[in-house]
């Protein structure tokens, strides 16, 4: 198993493009479309904010509707959510025009949008954009690179990533795409994101396999503590690779959720990279935890805070700011068992003992905290459980961008 550059189209069988359609900003790909021409099975899962976008309840009820899908269509810049029944009308025609022109049914095609919520859908724009999304279809790298670029908001680059495996000896290959920058706090998934694959798999099976690959990664993201509107992950599967169809909860189906692990791991922290105005990469690792969900909360509570992240803006070791974190996040641990430390690359630095500072150096504590990505490990010798999160720092300009994210 492994990873490598590629994307949506990677999988056999998966076209893609990503066009301007001007639906806010002139010379900014705005549409976004992946298709398979062979039937696909699905697994997704989406926003747990009562307050859902038209796409989100669209999908919601074609996951559930027993029709083989086909595409995924998206947009960037406006999100239509809260838009009442206009808004479930212009999702409508946006799956049906995109139907009407690949051949299928509009129930086969899931929708996605992201953007300013409250305004409406350009129309007009968008279905002369589906146009030449479907016209533009094609199999290539740059292809999916096109999709990808297409569904960026205040992202400052594109996320891709896909990954090979065997199953037997059969190759079976995935490919995915993500957006997120702002409003990251997911709760099941991320902003948008579109896994392809190409492997056999029973429609229940995969729905597992995706249910199980957030509750470590994209669920374990945090940008600025606010859950979209309109977060989405979807995964489609072809079956065109003709390996021996997962059926059961076998080593092929293990070796699979794996390969679908890594790539939502890899693209949850480009995510949390990327974050608006972001400098820095934070990981905090739990260790030695009474329960899972326990060290998964712990490991949250530091990276969502936002005195840790400015902190760790500043490269400021205020290590209370993390024992702070971790102590109003709800969890029973012992304050005087825990131990934390710094990591960079293969460098460590011890900075707490059983709760309290130890002898450490601030100027080698500043040195590391000034990287790129840094680790907050924290041991509270309690338990055998383990969780990551993944953050950011909190910068001046996440202020700026979102001061005026609507003009």
């Amino acid at each position: 198993m492994r990873k490598f550059s590629g994307n949506v189209t990677t999988p056999q069988g998966f076209q893609a493009s990503g066009v301007m359609a001007g639906i806010r900003k002139k010379n900014k790909k705005d549409i976004s479309l992946v298709y398979s021409e062979s039937p696909c099975v699905a697994g997704a899962t989406f926003t747990t904010n009562r307050v859902k976008a038209a796409p989100v309840n669209w999908d919601i009820a074609l996951l559930k509707n027993g029709l083989a899908k086909h595409a995924v269509i998206l947009n960037s810049g406006i999100a239509n959510a809260c838009m009442g029944e206009q808004g479930v009308k212009d999702n409508y025609e946006f799956a049906a025009k995109t139907a009407e022109l690949l051949y299928i049914k509009p129930e086969q095609v899931f929708t996605a949008s992201t953007g300013v919520i409250g305004q409406p859908m350009p129309m007009d724009k968008i279905t002369t954009g589906i146009e030449e999304a479907v016209s533009m279809l094609n199999g290539s790298e740059q292809a999916g690179k096109d999709a990808a670029e297409a569904i960026m908001t205040t992202d400052t680059v594109s996320k891709t990533i896909a990954c090979e495996l065997f199953i037997g000896e059969t190759r079976v290959l995935l490919g995915g795409m993500s957006k997120g920058s702002g409003m990251i706090h997911p709760n099941m998934a991320t902003m948008l994101s579109v896994v392809t694959t190409d492997v056999n798999i029973d429609e229940a099976l995969l729905q597992e396999a995706v249910s199980d690959a957030v509750t470590d990664t994209f669920n374990m993201i945090s940008v600025d503590r606010d859950t979209s509107t309109n977060d989405t992950f979807i995964v489609l599967a072809n079956g065109l690779a003709c390996n021996k169809k997962i059926t059961k909860k076998d080593a092929a189906y293990e070796e699979f959720a794996k390969a679908l692990f890594l790539v939502c791991k890899d693209l949850a922290k480009k995510m949390a990279h990327d974050g608006e105005g972001a400098t820095k990469l934070l990981t905090c690792k739990v260790f030695h935890a009474k329960t899972r969900e326990g060290a998964r909360v712990l490991a949250r509570s530091v990276i969502s805070s936002n005195l840790v992240k400015a902190a760790f803006f500043g490269s400021d070791a205020n290590w209370g700011r993390v024992l702070c974190a971790l102590g109003y996040a709800g969890v029973d641990f012992d304050p005087e068992k825990v131990d934390i430390s710094i990591q960079h690359e293969d460098d460590f630095l011890d900075i707490v003992k059983n709760g309290m500072a130890i002898d450490y150096s601030e100027e080698i504590a500043t040195n590391m905290l000034s990287q790129d990505r840094v680790k907050f490990i924290v041991d509270l010798h309690d338990g055998y459980e383990r969780a990551t999160a993944w953050g950011c720092d909190l910068t001046y300009d996440y202020v700026k961008i979102n001061g005026d994210y609507r003009s």
